[in-house]
């Protein structure tokens, strides 16, 4: 099985102050963490999206056997993105069974919940794999598409992301626990928040 992956980390972080992607967990930048992760599924390609900051980031990704795309419309919304990183994959690999997308700002990602994704989207029952945030909260990425949605993913527009497409699918997903789901890193009350609660 083959599986493409999209890492979106084009955004701006205006709200933050400061590119989230270069900020450090567990002695990584988040951008570098996540695309290792993918990498060490070994599953198929990798395509980070870059967009503001794409030098900076670019650095960070140096030496990973990924592929960079620049999206010089990143400020349109997470569609146009997600649109250059699918590009991206099928530049490197035509046939993929599914396609993953991560995004840099949730850094409670781990490396077994993607093994979770792939596995249960391995048993075939359902098109889509998503994270479910907590026991009552939305679905979202990390999560996985068959090839058969490409085409819907690639008909968002402006800051529509991936979620529209499993909540328009609900009937066709499956899901995986992601308890730290909502936990992202969009403002500086958030890494209050987050570098708080690690050094209580």
């Amino acid at each position: 099985m083959t599986i493409g992956t999209v890492i979106l980390a084009a955004g701006s972080s205006s709200r933050l102050g400061q590119p989230k992607q270069l900020l450090v967990h567990e002695g990584k930048t988040l951008v570098r963490r996540i695309t290792e992760m993918a990498l060490a599924l070994d599953k198929g390609p990798v395509t980070v999206v870059l967009g503001a900051n794409r030098h900076a980031i670019a650095d960070e990704l140096e030496g990973l056997p990924v592929t960079l795309i620049d999206n010089p419309r990143h400020a349109e919304g997470l569609s146009s993105s997600l649109k250059m990183g699918l590009a991206g994959l099928y530049m490197t690999q035509k046939k993929l069974d599914g396609v993953l997308v991560l995004l840099t700002d949730q850094p409670h990602v781990s490396l077994g919940l993607l093994v979770r994704l792939v596995e249960m989207f391995a048993d075939g029952e359902k098109g889509i794999v998503a994270s479910r945030y907590g026991e009552e909260g939305p679905l979202g990425v990390p999560a996985l598409f068959a090839t058969k949605y490409i085409d819907e993913l690639l008909g968002l527009t402006g800051d529509k992301g991936a979620r529209w497409i499993i909540v328009k699918h609900r009937d066709d997903c499956a899901e995986v626990p992601f308890e730290q789901g909502l936990i992202d890193l969009d403002s500086p009350q958030d890494l209050e928040r987050f570098y708080g609660r690690k050094s209580d």
